[in-house]
């Protein structure tokens, strides 16, 4: 983490920048918290009272200005706790962190320990309270044992924040010492637990030590601040005045300089901090290991996914150091990368709304013991991801991707654990996370404290080795292996034997070393230290053991997490757009220039990879990281871009990998041993001694030792440092270079406080709120909070839609760099989940009671039970709500669609597919988008003022009139472009279809005497064969989603006198969705009419809503392919000669168009080719161009009245070559034109022997799409050319008998070779080859 040094003087690089003593404040006295959630029911002594500030020293550093309420929240979170002699009170360690408005951080790290109360005053106080207490309850409760022993049980360790053992299993009092238990007996007789008799009882309160640093050395500073402690309750003083050793760390300490370590001095032994060099990663102190066995690799690269997606992360957790190392270690974990939004991982209570924060967040919520995670009100939930750290479970949002390669993934990180002896599923008892993090596990804190009466009474587990083998065993926590080691440890007492035991299960060695030494001396002594974790003199060198080895775990599961991402971002410098010639230009329109181009990278990724990458590449993470990257062309880079492009470098050196050549292999990383090793030299060979405590200046008398009591520091020697120290000289001069620079690049170009402006809203672009502020509650704060909220979601709103919409609408997209026009299937898929995640975070903002999961659905559903309390049932309603209504298209036979938000709920409500409120409000978002409605729904939801008033708080996004009408305008922009969004993926509902024929009525009968047919096919498959009632041309039917629909067959059995039957078109229509397509037809069905023909495939095109509509919703996409128009299949065939007939020019035009059509098919990814039936088909395409080619100088005269078809001249053919071939004029040809001959034959005939009455033009595209698909067409085209019927039946000049001509034909066809063409069935039923 760099450092932002803007102050002057030595503070920039001192180690620690401010020590803190929070506490009771004995003027005030006792004041209740009422931010804290007061609860009076419970007995005075777990009440929570609030804390003070009592000291800070220095008073000020002049660059991280000191931030008084902030700390005091922190420090001690849930306020004063109050004990007495019976309760357990072990000293407690646990950090926090505050991020400043800028994003820069602050660390803190805190050791709460108990001291006895010495006021009269407050100890008087608390017995009132008491008494005050005891009172009520005995009036109040009728039968108050029962009441009162849940209460007693739940609150014995409500405020502690770290021994978490007895909430885990407050009835098992095999893990309470024996005073505990005779204590805890007694409550169940007595109301609230025992009273506090201030003549009988001692009275202690928490008080928190704090060291504040600028960056997180929380080993340092822990053992640090526990030697401090102990020097307060040792028998004997310590060495030194404690002024001494808090000067020491405040002034004489420096930060160890990049790539370096250092060793200062605590009150009894030497500690050693080291800080990573540049080309590492960056700092990292938190216990990562803790955090992999507290939630088990699985879950955790799992919530990991849900951050890199930037969905909302709440962590729940009694203990707060627990919070804090989840948060540290998911957030380090992302590197190249830094999380942009909202970052509390210690969240007070007293902050709780801002759980209500409609952006995405990382927040750390402590849970109280005894709540049930179902009670758990939260605002939101529709993209939370619910971390509930001490049951090591974590509940995930619905349909999120996954991350590539997660199995091998994961089985990498498992032998990283594996390898330091640590379980790769989540345990509440980190077996190895021993001496240096004692509040780190629960069972834990509570072992140390009665490790020395649990040791003496079973001599057999001197070993806390043992010892915790033994409690994890009782906790159920151990795996077979685990527990055989136990019974052997247990059952063999020779010290070698346990030693080779030690090296197979990764227990640390250094461990039984001490066993071996004999432990059992130090049982003593470290109670008498009064150290919770073990950290005695005698253990010093295991500590320090264990620190090596939990930075060599640190450090090897982060290179696996870096080098995933070297991996899969090893080519991202190849798509960033360097599109601004300077700084100040690009800074000026950031927010209208593409940075990225998305759709190239996507299309060169691996197809497992793109769910998430296509995801994640939208993320304010990705977008900050790309901006860095630019702007590094200007500025120095940004420490982590500058280690992340140097990894890719080496990476590229090693392995020289051409981008096309993409595999979705899986990579391990190489570089664990040698990362590992940096550590270890630099903690073994110290680089850095800081000078040690001295006596200081003080006054005689102060400092006065009296054990047990923290004494009260002289502020005036603490006040400042020394001004001489060779570090301070230094950074002095750098200071001075700095300023030197810094005056001379303000006198160029740019103005600098005008460049940082730019800089700074360039950076937030897109982030709503960087960080709440943590000390200022007023009313007035939290409203322009609130108020930010508004301004930041309506701004996500107008950038995700104009994405949209740029990424749908073509041109505009090519001209701001998108390459391709076209927008992928997956990449759509993501920005229109992104869109239901926004809508869901604006409903839920400013929620008054917060229902279900989906706070859109809730409000729809409360809109519908009042809609249908208070209006007529849907078939009285009278049709006056016009635009609710869908005019059947073009006039014709579909009657009207009735549309409305109820009825589209009740759509979503039917679908059996969906169990939950958010895929509930998912499906109706889709479904109103692609109806082109949602918009208007939105409207129409919050039109209903009372309903919105009674669900939503005045500040509430949905209740801010001005900025809600500009929403639901974005929203309607998206009414330009055509979705299918609910179709596409909601592949396997029934969907009801309406169908109806509608006969050219002036030509023919209206009535027909034969059993018409019809059969409905689209991407997804089709309905099968159905009949039509005779004469009633309209049916309904049901029938699994066929996605868009391409072709219906048409066709009847040609009975009875009245069987020929002009049809104009068929039109289908989605009762869901209302997707209307029009299949044109135009020709007769019927024997012995146009091309005897009585079925035909006919090709669709989707309908564009008629014109009164299209006022109500904007401009559209221009229309899709279109299928073949009627005028121009009449004049084709027997109405030839109406038209203009096209010249040779525009038929080779046509030709070349439609190949390519067909090329540019293939070349999309699969999910997104739309359908090859009306490439080949359609109008436009090469059927209906290769007609054109044949019709060309064609001889159409009607020979006896009779039209005649290409299919004719096809036949002729046919029969020739077989009479040629029976007579032998074939076999003096070329070998392959006789192979080519027969296939040409054996395709026509069996075209022609199908039992299908398609017709003759029908047979004609059946054998174009036969050609085509099998490769062929190219060869049977010289055979035509051959054949004598030719000079028959077509004029001299028809481009058929032009050789350059056919030769370009054949090799412009020739080129359909690469592609595999699949035909749809509905084209080559009943086909025998």
């Amino acid at each position: 983490m760099s450092v932002n040094s803007t102050g002057t003087g030595s503070a920039s690089c001192r180690f620690a920048h401010y020590f803190v003593i929070c506490g009771i404040d004995t003027e005030t006295g006792l004041e209740p918290d009422e931010l804290a959630g007061e609860n009076f029911d419970q007995s005075p002594l777990k009440r929570t009272f609030k804390s003070k500030v009592l000291a800070h020293y220095p008073e000020n550093v002049e660059w991280n200005p000191f931030d008084q309420d902030a700390v005091n929240m922190l420090c001690m979170p849930k306020g004063l706790s109050f004990r007495t002699q019976r309760d357990q009170r072990d000293p407690e360690f646990h950090s926090f962190l505050i991020t400043r408005e800028d994003g820069s951080r602050t660390y803190g790290f805190v050791h709460t320990f108990y001291e006895e109360v010495t006021s009269p005053q407050i100890c008087s106080a608390m017995q009132t309270l008491h008494q005050m207490h005891h009172a009520e309850h005995a009036s109040n409760t009728t039968n108050p044992c029962s009441s009162s022993s849940s209460s007693s049980s739940s609150s014995s360790s409500m405020d502690s924040l770290a021994s978490s053992l007895d909430e885990a299993d407050s009835s098992s009092s095999a893990t309470l010492s024996p005073s505990q238990q005779s204590s805890g007996g007694g409550r169940g007789q007595c109301c609230q637990g025992p009273a506090y008799d201030a003549t009988r009882d001692t009275l202690y309160v928490s008080k928190a030590l704090c060291l504040i640093t600028p960056m997180p050395f929380m080993h340092a500073c822990r053992r640090f601040l526990a030697q401090l402690h102990r020097a307060v309750t040792a028998e004997q003083p310590p060495p030194l005045p404690l002024e001494s050793y808090v000067h020491n760390v405040l002034y004489e300490v420096p930060l160890p300089p990049p790539g370096r370590s250092l060793k200062f001095h605590g009150v009894y032994e030497p500690i050693v901090c080291q800080r990573p060099s540049l080309a590492e990663l960056p700092l990292a102190d938190f216990p990562l290991g803790q955090a992999f066995q507290l939630l088990g690799v699985e879950n955790l690269v799992q919530l990991f996914t849900c951050v890199l997606l930037e969905m909302q992360i709440l962590l729940y957790s009694q203990d707060y150091q627990r919070l804090m190392v989840v948060a540290e270690s998911i957030t380090t974990l992302l590197f190249p990368f830094q999380w942009q939004h909202v970052y509390v991982p210690i969240l007070p209570a007293s902050l709780l709304h801002f759980l209500d924060a409609p952006v995405p967040y990382l927040m750390g919520l402590q849970s109280k013991e005894g709540t049930d995670r179902s009670k758990l009100e939260l605002p939101q939930e529709a993209n939370l991801c619910f971390v509930d750290v001490d049951n090591h479970t974590i509940e995930l949002p619905e349909d999120f991707p996954q991350l590539p390669n997660k199995p091998e993934f994961i089985q990498e990180l498992s032998d990283v654990m594996l390898r330091f002896g640590l379980s790769s599923e989540g345990s509440s008892d980190p077996i190895t996370l021993s001496a240096s993090t004692p509040s780190s596990s629960s069972s834990q804190s509570s072992s140390s404290s009665s490790s020395s009466s649990s040791s003496r009474a079973s001599a057999g587990l001197k070993s806390a080795v043992l010892k915790e083998l033994a409690d994890d065993r009782r906790n159920g926590n151990l795996g077979g292996e685990d527990l055989a080691v136990l019974e052997l440890l247990q059952g063999n007492p020779t010290l070698e034997r346990l030693q080779a035991l030690a090296k197979r299960t990764g227990v640390t060695v250094g461990r039984l070393e001490a066993l071996r030494r004999g432990v059992s001396v130090r049982d003593g002594e470290a109670e008498a230290d009064g150290e919770t974790g073990g950290g005695g003199g005698g253990r010093r060198s295991e500590e320090e053991e264990q620190e090596l080895r939990n930075a060599k775990l640190n450090v090897q599961l982060r290179e696996v997490f870096a080098s995933r991402f070297t991996t899969l971002f090893a080519d991202y410098e190849a798509f960033v757009i360097q599109s601004a010639p300077d700084l100040e230009s690009w800074l000026t329109n950031r927010e209208q220039m593409h940075n990225f181009d998305k759709a190239s990278f996507l299309s060169d990724q691996p197809e497992p990879y793109l769910p998430f990458l296509s995801h994640f590449i939208e993320t304010q993470m990705f977008a900050t990281f790309i901006d860095n990257k630019i702007m590094s062309q200007w500025e120095e880079k940004e420490p982590m871009l500058r280690v992340f492009d140097g990894r890719i470098e080496k990476a590229r050196l090693f392995n020289v990998r051409a981008p096309s050549l993409r595999s979705s292999c899986y990579q391990r990383c190489t570089i664990l041993e040698e990362s590992a090793q940096a550590i270890e030299q630099r903690l073994v060979k110290i680089d850095h001694t800081a000078i040690h405590p001295h006596l200081l200046d003080m006054k005689i008398g102060q400092g006065k030792y009296q054990q047990g009591f923290f004494p009260k520091l002289q502020a005036d020697v603490l006040a400042s440092g020394p001004t001489n120290n060779k570090w301070s000289n230094r950074t002095a001069t750098t200071q001075r270079r700095q300023d030197r620079h810094r005056q001379h690049t303000e006198h160029l170009g740019l103005d600098n406080d005008l460049k940082e402006k730019y800089m700074q809203e360039a950076r937030v672009l897109g982030k709503n709120l960087r960080q709440p502020k943590l000390s200022d509650l007023s009313p007035a704060v939290i409203a322009q909070t609130n108020w930010k909220f508004v301004e930041g979601l309506l701004k996500e709103c107008r950038l995700k839609t104009k994405r949209m919409l740029v990424e749908k609408m073509g041109r505009e997209a090519v001209e701001l760099g998108h390459g391709e026009a076209n927008i992928t299937g997956l990449e759509e898929n993501t920005l229109i989940a992104s869109l239901c995640d926004l809508l869901e975070r604006i409903w839920s903002h400013g929620l008054q009671v917060k229902q279900g999961k989906s706070a859109l659905w809730s409000h729809l559903l409360h809109y519908q039970a009042r809609e249908e309390k208070y209006s007529l049932p849907a078939e009285l309603l009278p049709g006056t709500n016009s635009p609710e209504r869908r005019k059947s298209d073009a006039g014709l036979g579909l009657p009207m669609l009735r549309m409305s938000v109820i009825q589209d709920m009740r759509h979503v409500q039917s679908m059996s597919e969906i169990k939950t409120d958010v895929g509930r409000a998912r499906a109706w978002i889709r479904l109103s988008l692609e109806k082109k409605l949602l918009s208007q729904y939105l409207k129409q939801l919050l039109s209903n003022h009372a309903l919105t008033k009674k669900l939503y708080k005045r500040y509430a996004f949905l209740r801010c009139e001005e900025e809600k009408e500009q929403f639901l305008f974005h929203l309607l922009s998206l009414n330009t472009v055509d979705y299918f969004c609910f179709t596409n993926v909601f592949t396997t509902i029934m969907i009801p279809y309406r169908a109806v024929i509608i006969p050219i009525k002036k030509l023919s009968n209206a009535m027909t005497t034969s059993n018409p047919w019809v059969c409905v096919a689209g991407e997804l498959g089709d309905s099968g064969v159905m009949q039509i009632p005779k004469n009633v041309l309209e049916m309904t039917f049901d029938c699994q989603n066929l996605g868009k629909l391409t072709t219906v067959q048409l066709g009847h059995d040609n009975s009875g006198l009245l069987a020929k039957w002009l049809v104009d078109c068929v039109m289908v229509r989605n009762e869901i969705t209302g997707h209307t397509y029009k299949f044109p037809c135009g020709r007769w069905l019927g024997k012995g009419v146009d091309d005897g023909s009585l079925e035909r495939v006919l090709i669709g095109e989707l309908q564009v809503p008629s014109s009164d509509e299209e006022a109500g919703r904007g401009s559209r996409t221009p229309p899709m392919q279109r299928s073949p128009s009627q005028a121009r299949r009449i004049s084709i065939t027997s109405l030839s000669g109406r038209t203009s007939k096209p010249t040779s020019a525009q038929i080779q035009e046509g030709i070349g168009e439609a190949v390519n059509n067909i090329i540019k098919h293939f070349h999309k990814p699969e999910k997104e080719r739309g359908s090859l039936t009306l490439l080949l088909c359609g109008e436009n395409g090469l059927v209906g161009a290769l007609e054109q080619f044949f019709h060309h100088g064609f001889k159409t005269a009607r020979m006896f009245q009779k039209s005649i078809f290409i299919w004719d001249f096809v036949e002729k053919a046919v029969e020739y070559m077989q009479n040629a071939d029976q007579m032998g004029d074939l076999q003096e040809t070329a070998e392959p034109l006789g192979l080519t001959c027969e296939t040409f034959c054996r395709y026509a005939n069996a075209i022609n022997s199908s039992p299908r009455n398609i017709g003759k033009d029908g047979k004609f595209q059946l054998l174009v799409c036969l050609g085509a698909r099998d490769r062929l067409l190219p060869e049977w085209l010289p055979l035509l050319v051959e054949c004598p019927v030719i000079t028959r039946m077509y004029e001299e000049t028809a481009m058929l008998r032009d050789r350059t001509t056919v030769n370009s034909l054949i090799s412009v066809l020739q080129t359909l070779h690469d592609f595999a063409i699949t035909l749809e069935t509905s084209l080559v039923k009943g086909i025998e080859l």
